[in-house]
Protein backbone atom coordinates (compact mmCIF):
# COMPACT_ATOMS: atom_id res chain seq x y z
CA UNK A 1 0.00 0.00 0.00
CA UNK A 2 3.08 2.57 0.75
CA UNK A 3 3.98 1.76 -2.48
CA UNK A 4 1.26 2.47 -4.52
CA UNK A 5 1.28 5.76 -2.63
CA UNK A 6 4.80 6.67 -3.12
CA UNK A 7 3.97 5.92 -7.26
CA UNK A 8 0.79 8.30 -6.45
CA UNK A 9 2.35 11.30 -5.48
CA UNK A 10 5.23 11.02 -7.62
CA UNK A 11 2.87 10.79 -10.61
CA UNK A 12 0.97 13.34 -9.09
CA UNK A 13 4.35 15.72 -8.50
CA UNK A 14 5.32 14.85 -12.12
CA UNK A 15 2.02 15.83 -14.24
CA UNK A 16 2.97 19.26 -14.50
CA UNK A 17 6.25 18.49 -16.28
CA UNK A 18 4.15 16.44 -18.49
CA UNK A 19 1.24 18.47 -19.66
CA UNK A 20 3.52 21.46 -20.83
CA UNK A 21 4.17 21.57 -24.33
CA UNK A 22 7.38 20.29 -25.73
CA UNK A 23 9.24 22.77 -27.46
CA UNK A 24 10.93 21.99 -30.53
CA UNK A 25 14.71 20.86 -30.22
CA UNK A 26 17.10 23.43 -31.64
CA UNK A 27 19.04 22.43 -34.11
CA UNK A 28 22.80 21.55 -33.33
CA UNK A 29 23.69 23.08 -36.11
CA UNK A 30 21.87 24.06 -39.41
CA UNK A 31 22.46 22.75 -42.86
CA UNK A 32 23.18 26.16 -44.52
CA UNK A 33 26.59 27.25 -44.09
CA UNK A 34 25.68 30.62 -44.06
CA UNK A 35 23.01 30.19 -41.69
CA UNK A 36 25.98 28.41 -39.63
CA UNK A 37 28.41 31.49 -40.03
CA UNK A 38 25.85 33.89 -38.36
CA UNK A 39 24.72 31.82 -35.39
CA UNK A 40 28.40 30.94 -34.93
CA UNK A 41 29.06 35.00 -35.51
CA UNK A 42 26.01 36.01 -33.12
CA UNK A 43 26.94 33.71 -30.51
CA UNK A 44 30.37 35.03 -29.92
CA UNK A 45 29.18 38.30 -29.22
CA UNK A 46 26.97 37.24 -26.24
CA UNK A 47 28.62 36.98 -22.83
CA UNK A 48 28.53 33.33 -20.70
CA UNK A 49 26.83 35.00 -17.38
CA UNK A 50 28.55 32.06 -15.52
CA UNK A 51 32.22 32.06 -17.05
CA UNK A 52 32.04 35.81 -17.63
CA UNK A 53 35.23 36.11 -19.66
CA UNK A 54 34.10 33.89 -22.44
CA UNK A 55 31.23 34.43 -25.10
CA UNK A 56 28.71 32.04 -25.34
CA UNK A 57 30.23 30.64 -28.56
CA UNK A 58 33.22 29.22 -26.36
CA UNK A 59 31.83 28.52 -23.34
CA UNK A 60 30.92 24.83 -22.04
CA UNK A 61 28.64 25.59 -19.43
CA UNK A 62 24.82 24.63 -18.96
CA UNK A 63 24.13 28.13 -19.32
CA UNK A 64 25.63 28.69 -22.68
CA UNK A 65 24.31 25.21 -24.02
CA UNK A 66 20.98 26.88 -23.11
CA UNK A 67 21.96 30.12 -24.87
CA UNK A 68 23.52 28.89 -27.75
CA UNK A 69 20.13 26.87 -28.39
CA UNK A 70 17.70 29.91 -27.58
CA UNK A 71 19.53 31.63 -30.30
CA UNK A 72 19.54 28.82 -33.05
CA UNK A 73 15.75 27.97 -32.02
CA UNK A 74 14.83 31.88 -32.69
CA UNK A 75 16.91 32.14 -35.50
CA UNK A 76 15.14 29.22 -36.86
CA UNK A 77 12.20 30.81 -36.57
CA UNK A 78 13.13 33.39 -38.62
CA UNK A 79 14.25 36.73 -36.22
CA UNK A 80 17.05 38.59 -37.10
CA UNK A 81 20.45 38.83 -35.08
CA UNK A 82 18.86 42.28 -33.73
CA UNK A 83 15.73 41.10 -32.68
CA UNK A 84 17.53 38.19 -30.68
CA UNK A 85 20.11 40.14 -29.02
CA UNK A 86 17.23 42.56 -27.95
CA UNK A 87 15.20 39.70 -26.42
CA UNK A 88 18.79 38.90 -24.40
CA UNK A 89 19.33 41.99 -23.50
CA UNK A 90 15.70 42.37 -22.25
CA UNK A 91 16.08 39.34 -20.14
CA UNK A 92 19.84 39.40 -19.30
CA UNK A 93 20.68 42.86 -19.06
CA UNK A 94 23.51 44.61 -20.96
CA UNK A 95 25.89 42.34 -19.17
CA UNK A 96 25.20 39.64 -21.57
CA UNK A 97 26.43 41.26 -24.87
CA UNK A 98 30.58 41.16 -24.98
CA UNK A 99 30.43 44.64 -25.94
CA UNK A 100 27.82 46.67 -24.30
CA UNK A 101 26.54 49.56 -25.73
CA UNK A 102 27.84 53.20 -24.36
CA UNK A 103 25.45 54.79 -21.45
CA UNK A 104 25.05 56.27 -18.85
CA UNK A 105 24.51 53.12 -16.31
CA UNK A 106 27.82 51.32 -18.60
CA UNK A 107 30.32 54.57 -18.04
CA UNK A 108 31.78 52.56 -15.02
CA UNK A 109 32.34 49.80 -17.07
CA UNK A 110 34.11 51.40 -19.96
CA UNK A 111 35.96 54.37 -17.97
CA UNK A 112 37.50 51.77 -15.28
CA UNK A 113 40.72 50.48 -17.37
CA UNK A 114 41.58 54.10 -17.83
CA UNK A 115 40.83 54.85 -14.22
CA UNK A 116 43.05 51.79 -12.95
CA UNK A 117 46.11 53.19 -15.87
CA UNK A 118 45.78 56.55 -14.04
CA UNK A 119 45.89 55.45 -10.75
CA UNK A 120 48.74 53.46 -11.29
CA UNK A 121 50.36 56.21 -13.14
CA UNK A 122 49.60 58.49 -10.33
CA UNK A 123 50.78 55.83 -7.91
CA UNK A 124 54.50 55.33 -9.76
CA UNK A 125 54.80 59.49 -10.13
CA UNK A 126 54.50 59.85 -6.64
CA UNK A 127 56.75 56.89 -5.71
CA UNK A 128 59.03 58.74 -8.12
CA UNK A 129 59.14 62.09 -6.75
CA UNK A 130 59.57 61.01 -3.22
CA UNK A 131 62.64 58.63 -4.21
CA UNK A 132 63.99 61.89 -5.94
CA UNK A 133 63.60 63.95 -3.28
CA UNK A 134 65.14 61.45 -0.67
CA UNK A 135 68.09 60.61 -3.22
CA UNK A 136 68.28 65.31 -3.30
CA UNK A 137 68.34 65.32 0.38
CA UNK A 138 70.97 62.73 1.17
Amino acid sequence: MKRLMVCLLLLLAGAPALAQAPQAPAPVSFADPAMEARARNLQRQLRCLVCQGESVDESGSPFAADVRALVRRQMAEGRTDQQIQDFLVARYGDFILMRPPMQPNTWLLWLSPFLVLAAGGGVAWVTIRRAQRRAQSA
